[in-house]
């Protein structure tokens, strides 16, 4: 399944998330134009759960950072990009531009605890914005339960276009990732997908949403202005 929009008008513009997007596009083609500091880049800025858990400084404190403006490939980019689009204006809709902004990092943050807790031996670099852009779905999901999602899904040789709950959608894609972390933990293979990055940042999204759901209200739209 992919999903293209939702149905949630937003009712200012959302500068945080925008700008986040920018920003991750930026490192990205930087990266990109760069292919000869590639690696470089990488051990320099993302994080390393070994140097966590056995070399920790404060280089590894600004990692955490760094690495969630980083990826590793086109798909990667794109696919994360694009939920960020569909799903993080809302988030800086209800929580406001300096709240999103700080819960953003902190789902980040907190998703790359998860990782280094269950990798603590690994010299595999970690670099992406999925787990900060988990924590916007799981917020989502608190805050926006009964909104569509307009996603493609695949009918044979076909894709077709439908109006799906959220809660489908990204209930389907949490439990996708517990059982892919679950499958991990008996797995010897290095690298791949950070799935307790995912976990962690979507369960930092649901935790955070539930205790702001009742304090944070939908913002009143501006009243129109009349010369």
């Amino acid at each position: 399944m992919i999903p293209i929009r939702d149905e949630i008008k937003t009712k200012r513009i959302p500068y945080v998330n925008y700008a986040l997007i920018a920003i991750n596009i930026i490192v990205f083609m930087t990266m990109v134009f760069n292919p000869q500091k590639i690696d470089a880049i990488v051990m320099k800025n993302a994080l390393i759960p070994a140097e966590v858990t056995q070399n920790f400084s404060l280089g590894v404190i600004k990692n955490f950072f760094t690495a969630m403006f980083m990826h590793a490939g086109w798909m990667h980019l794109i696919s994360n990009m694009l939920y960020l689009w569909i799903f993080g204006d809302n988030i800086e809709d209800r929580l406001g531009h300096l709240g999103y902004l700080l819960f953003y990092l902190g789902a980040g943050v907190f998703a790359s605890i998860l990782h280094v807790v269950f990798n603590a031996n690994s010299i595999v670099p970690t670099l992406g914005a999925s787990g900060a852009i988990a924590g916007v779905l799981g917020a989502y999901l608190v805050f926006y339960p009964n909104s569509r999602v307009y996603t493609f899904i695949p009918f044979g040789f076909f894709m077709r276009l439908r109006p799906l709950p959220a809660i489908l959608v990204l209930g389907l894609w949490f439990v996708t990732q517990l059982f892919s972390g679950l499958g991990s933990m008996v797995s010897t293979a290095q690298g791949g997908v950070a799935y307790w990055a995912h976990i962690g940042g979507f369960v930092f999204g649901l935790a955070l949403g539930y205790v702001l759901k009742g304090r944070v209200k939908e913002p009143v739209p501006a009243p129109p202005h009349w010369n």
